[in-house]
């Protein structure tokens, strides 16, 4: 069994930081990309960064310049330093890794339980 365990997530003011970790805890596996999505309420879930294996890092328009993504592979964590923090960056982000278990052939999409970020005054 593998799973995603996040942290880091909590109430800032506009312009504030956080950084959010997101460890893959199990035995036995290899990871693939690592991403972190987010949905506010009322809202469809969208892919705010993701970072392959290789460190390759991909980002939404309206995160660029303020967040980055990072990992850990030794430790199966990623990490997203979000600066600047906007009211519009409150949402629940989830963390969501491509995991291959051992004796398979295939990646699968394993998600995190999600944390709150609330950007406020």
């Amino acid at each position: 069994q593998v799973q995603l365990a996040e942290s880091g997530g909590g109430l800032v003011q506009p312009g504030g930081s956080l950084r959010l970790s997101c460890a893959a805890s199990g035995s036995r596996f290899s990871i693939n990309t690592m991403g972190w999505y987010r949905q506010a309420p009322g809202k469809q879930r969208e892919l705010v960064a993701s970072i392959t294996a290789a460190g390759i890092t991909n980002y939404v328009d309206s995160v660029k310049g303020r967040f980055a993504i990072s990992r850990d592979n030794a430790k199966n964590t990623v990490y997203l330093q979000m600066n600047s923090l906007k009211p519009e960056d409150t949402a629940v982000y989830f963390c969501n890794a491509a995991i291959r278990r051992i004796f398979t052939s295939d990646f699968v999409d394993y998600w995190g339980q999600g944390t709150q970020v609330t950007v406020s005054s």
